[in-house]
């Protein structure tokens, strides 16, 4: 009986010493889960030539190496998302990407659901025609015109606050390469875009576009992140990165490396 019950308490301590092993590896485990890299989740469409577009399988553009590069000097690895526009709103609305860097326009109206990055670039809202319409040569042409432009995108509203009484007709595209296409091959009479990234688009592939008159609009390009107390300190962390790219000369550089030589970190007063 004894010898019973001496086998039967030397079984319950092995248990617990058993359970307390197994309590240390998990303690272990969890400590070095937590010195992982933070990871950013970045959304871009990939179409979006020269702010992020895929080389071979690899995605680079302007946009693409300024948080990549903030992220580097913040510790952080990024993970990539890709979508048309309007999906990488929505997912950023979703909270299954962190934010956008994707030429993303600051307005008001973005700022009442969404918390911005300081400004690293500034865009001039513009269109292109075909070189062959003689007759386009100003805004005041497009009256009565078709013009393009992507779906979801800041260019298309400021097109529609623009023509204020409906004279020009706009029509939309799931991206930049769909509805660039319709300007090139005279399907419609002109595209919106950003200046800096039609003259980049013109100049790579010789396109037979020219521009119609001057930016009838500038913004603020920042990164946009929901409103939560944990992105307040994220984004104040990117603020600083982007102040120190900018005066190290960095965000120049990659401007002018994609842009042709052109500086669009530079505000235009």
């Amino acid at each position: 009986m004894k010898k019973k019950i001496l086998l039967t308490a030397l079984i319950a301590v092995f248990a617990l010493v058993l359970t307390a092993c197994g309590g240390t590896k998990e303690e272990g485990a969890d400590k070095g889960s937590s010195d992982e890299k933070n990871v950013l989740r970045v959304g871009s469409t990939g179409q979006s030539y020269p702010n992020g577009y895929k080389d071979g399988d690899k995605l680079v553009g302007f946009d693409v190496e300024v948080i990549e590069a903030i992220a580097k000097n913040l510790d952080y690895s990024v993970e990539w998302v890709n979508s048309d526009f309007s999906g990488l709103m929505g997912q950023l609305e979703a909270d299954k990407i962190d934010t956008i860097a994707n030429a993303v326009a600051v307005t008001d109206e973005r700022k009442e659901k969404y918390a911005f990055s300081d400004a690293y670039s500034y865009a001039g809202v513009t269109i292109v025609t075909h070189k062959d319409n003689a007759d386009i040569n100003t805004l005041d042409d497009l009256k009565g015109k078709t013009v393009s432009g992507v779906l979801g995108s800041n260019n298309v509203k400021n097109l529609e606050n623009f023509d204020k009484n409906g004279e020009i007709t706009i029509r939309t595209y799931e991206n930049r390469d769909g509805a660039q296409l319709e300007a090139i091959n005279k399907r419609v009479d002109g595209y919106v875009n950003a200046k800096a990234s039609l003259l980049a688009e013109i100049q790579k592939s010789d396109l037979p576009l020219k521009f119609v008159g001057e930016p009838f609009v500038y913004e603020d390009v920042a990164f946009p992140f929901r409103k939560t107390a944990d992105n307040e300190e994220l984004i104040a962390a990117i603020n600083a990165e982007i102040q120190k790219l900018r005066e190290d000369g960095t965000l120049k550089k990659l401007s002018e490396k994609y842009y042709g030589g052109e500086d669009i970190t530079v505000k235009v007063e």
